[in-house]
């Protein structure tokens, strides 16, 4: 058993996990929050303490100030906190700093994202060969736990996958995986998550096609989808992390990423980077200041917390997956829906942050356990499925799924 749980990051993910942790504190132990900005971390300890949504009153809620890219002072906070488990819902740039804290200090580490550098866009696939993969052997020597992409795409839609091997498929032909957002914020313009990380997906899309890595341009392959709940929705071929992994663990011809955009955020988004507001690439302004356009972007645009109050509708997200079993076709859409609404009322966050910050705390839960204790590196779908997804249906994230005829057309044109 692993207690004690050390929060890294303070957005609206961080906000969601910090909730749910402090429901499961029974489990979790002590809870410490930790950011760059430790206010921030203040601010959601007072939501978690307004809802009331702290389980044990003898287990600790509290935050730490901290620099994730100093490995030495995260070692220390890690040792001073005496947490056992690292939740890194931080940006992506620090993976690799806070992994290595972990495997120094012994501590389970779990993130929802690929490390990305500041310098580096849509890097070569699979990406986590660049990166995380590089230290699985250092994992598996000093037996640490690490669990990576751990969010919802990716990591409920992998466990999806590994649901779909397990239960429902002899063989897989195509999995395409499908994640829209039927709301309104009431804002001019809004991203759904980080606006830096959001824009940087959109350089190029890798897509897993008749099992080799494709390039296609981003937003040039749009697609209908007649979805449960929120009905027909565009969609559009994306890159996205899951794919770097699932193209590796699961055996399926073709495994690609669709997101749903409306046409007002698609010609919003081609201005600013007509424009080269969505450059990662620093510009000096006349007066000699030298600015990253897309940090500019980051902060005159909403913070994707803030939408939470007025955001209504919901979100759908899930795997269509086409294949065989017992010899004959097989089509299934397994999926989740999560309400705006509901997720404010519930934990003063919105949907998209909602699905996302909730697996990561299953995931330390089910670590706490010792059921995905591994004391190795592993991807969602290498792990087994059932105890993830059941857990995640206590925990306000129900899978459905829906067996969709043979002769759906849908599941064809979207090769």
């Amino acid at each position: 058993m692993r207690k004690n749980i050390l929060i890294v990051g303070a957005g609206g993910v961080a906000h969601v996990a910090a909730h749910k942790c402090a429901q499961n504190n029974d489990l979790l132990g002590d809870i410490c929050l930790a950011s760059r900005t430790q206010k921030k971390c203040d601010l959601i300890i007072e939501s978690v303490k307004r809802k009331k949504h702290i389980k044990m009153n003898n287990q600790k809620l509290y935050s730490r100030q901290i620099d994730a890219l100093d490995i030495p002072a995260t070692i220390k906070l890690i040792k001073e906190t005496n947490s056992e488990i690292v939740l890194n819902l931080a940006q992506s740039y620090v993976n690799m700093s806070l992994l290595e804290a972990c495997i120094q200090t012994g501590a389970a580490y779990i993130d929802t994202a690929i490390h990305e550098e500041p310098n580096k866009v849509c890097e070569d696939p699979p990406w986590y060969a660049n990166y995380e993969w590089k230290r699985k052997d250092r994992c598996k020597e000093n037996k640490i736990t690490a669990i990576l992409g751990a969010g919802f795409d990716p990591g409920v839609v992998n466990a999806y996958c590994a649901l779909a091997v397990k239960h429902h498929f002899d063989k897989i032909d195509t999995i395409d995986i499908m994640d829209v957002n039927v709301g309104n914020h009431g804002k001019y313009f809004a991203t759904n998550f980080d606006p830096e990380i959001n824009f940087r997906e959109f350089k190029k899309v890798w897509a897993w096609i008749d099992r080799k890595w494709v390039c296609e341009k981003v937003h040039s392959i749009k697609r209908i989808y007649d979805f449960p709940v929120v009905g027909k929705q565009p969609i559009y071929l994306n890159g996205h992390d899951e794919l770097h992994s699932l193209s590796k663990n699961i055996d399926a011809n073709s495994i690609r990423f669709w997101m749903g955009f409306s046409d007002h955020y698609i010609n919003v988004f081609s201005v600013l980077t007509n424009l080269g507001l969505t450059s990662e690439k620093p510009v000096k302004t006349a007066e000699g200041i030298e600015v990253v356009p897309l940090k500019v972007l980051k902060a005159i645009l909403p913070d994707p917390l803030s939408l939470a109050p007025k955001y209504s509708g919901k979100t759908c997200i899930g795997n269509l997956i086409h294949g065989e079993k017992d010899g004959k076709d097989k089509d299934i859409f397994i999926y989740n829906i999560c309400n705006h609404a509901a997720c404010y009322k519930e934990l003063e966050s919105q949907a998209i942050c909602y699905t996302a910050g909730v697996p990561p705390v299953a995931v330390a839960m089910l670590i706490a356990q010792g059921t995905w204790d591994v004391k190795t590196m592993a991807n969602v779908e290498e792990l087994d499925p059932d105890p993830f997804i059941k857990l995640l249906d206590t925990l306000g994230l129900e899978t459905k799924i829906s067996e969709v005829p043979a002769t759906f057309e849908s599941v064809h044109l979207l090769s």
